[in-house]
């Protein structure tokens, strides 16, 4: 079977734990090369992860003939500039979250991809799942009626103020970090962007990033409202709201390669006392493995890449909405 092959630019935590990881339970992606500015870095996680090549610098690694695709899980501020320069060696690419830190960066990624009829995709992998597959499905056949409202949150605590997540210049915060997740489903599952945005948000008083942010964003069809904190106790929540019933997601956004997952759909019956829910059971899989198979079987095939990038600067333009709502001055 024919695989893509990844070169990891960096050594980020995010790679290291949860992404390559995912890549190797992938059916379509490998693993061939890791890049690092510190060359014995570099060298070191290779060994450590068995990956084939070690390069000390990403120049080096977008170089290599041998690498198909490049995964990007460097900070914010600095996805524009390597998406580019990965697009430009010719290089398929698999960047993270948020795409970059504005929606004009984004369109210079999105065009720059395009000119060298490359794949550019921004790596929400919680998309490619098959629990959210479901959940979707069932909006789109009609099971909880109309779609009127989606509530969500995302939280965890963090105020190392030397964390990437805490340091503003590199795009940190919790709207660019987490709060682009519940942007992204809401526009998902309403099918359209936001009419008109309210926010309010509070920023830490030292190293300026927005660590409780919470918007309202108003539909054509209905409403999506969520919080986001990088200073609260850690949850995940999404629930979905129709006319005549009701989905909740448990775990939605980073959910556990190695654990079934579960989505409920409630639909008459008595509620709140005894409302009738029926349970959707889904087998462990890797979110990751999920989304690099999607991407790579794309390429492969010859196909439309997943999520274009044109997503992903939509959901940058909601973001920078929200930012002017909540601080117009």
């Amino acid at each position: 079977m024919a695989t893509l092959r990844f070169g990891i630019l960096s050594t980020a935590d995010i790679a290291v734990r949860k992404v390559i990881p995912g890549m190797r339970r992938s059916a379509l992606g490998e693993v061939v090369a890791i890049a690092s500015r510190d060359g014995e870095r570099a060298a070191a996680v290779a060994h450590e992860l068995r990956i084939p090549r070690a390069h000390g610098s990403y120049e080096a690694l977008l170089a290599d003939p041998d690498v198909d695709a490049v995964y990007i899980p460097l900070p914010n501020h600095l996805h524009a500039e390597w998406a580019i320069a990965a697009v430009q060696a010719g290089k398929h690419v698999l960047c993270e979250k948020p795409l970059a830190m504005t929606s004009a960066d984004a369109e210079r990624m999105e065009a720059a991809a395009s000119a060298a009829g490359v794949h550019l995709m921004e790596a929400f992998m919680y998309r490619h799942h098959p629990s959210w597959l479901a959940a979707l499905d069932l909006v789109a056949t009609g099971r909880i009626g109309t779609l009127r409202a989606v509530h969500s949150w995302f939280s965890y605590a963090n105020d190392d103020p030397t964390n990437i997540r805490n340091i503003r210049t590199m795009g940190g915060g919790a709207l660019y970090d987490i709060g682009c997740y519940n942007v992204s489903l809401s526009r998902l599952l309403f099918c359209a962007e936001p009419v008109s945005v309210a926010a309010t948000l509070e920023r830490d008083p030292v190293g300026g990033t927005d660590v409780l942010t919470s918007a309202l964003l108003h539909f054509p069809t209905g409403v999506a409202t969520f919080t986001c904190s990088t200073r609260l106790e850690s949850d995940q929540q999404v629930h979905i709201y129709g006319t005549s019933g009701r989905i909740s997601i448990d775990i939605p956004f980073n959910i556990p390669p190695d654990r079934p997952t579960r989505i409920h759909l409630t639909h008459g019956g008595e509620p709140p006392v005894a409302p009738d829910t029926e349970t959707f059971m889904f087998e462990p899989l890797d979110p990751y493995a999920a989304e690099v198979d999607a991407f790579a079987g794309a390429i492969l095939d010859g196909r439309p890449t997943p999520v274009p990038a044109a997503d992903a600067v939509a959901n940058l333009r909601v973001i920078e909405r929200i930012f002017a709502a909540a601080e117009p001055d």
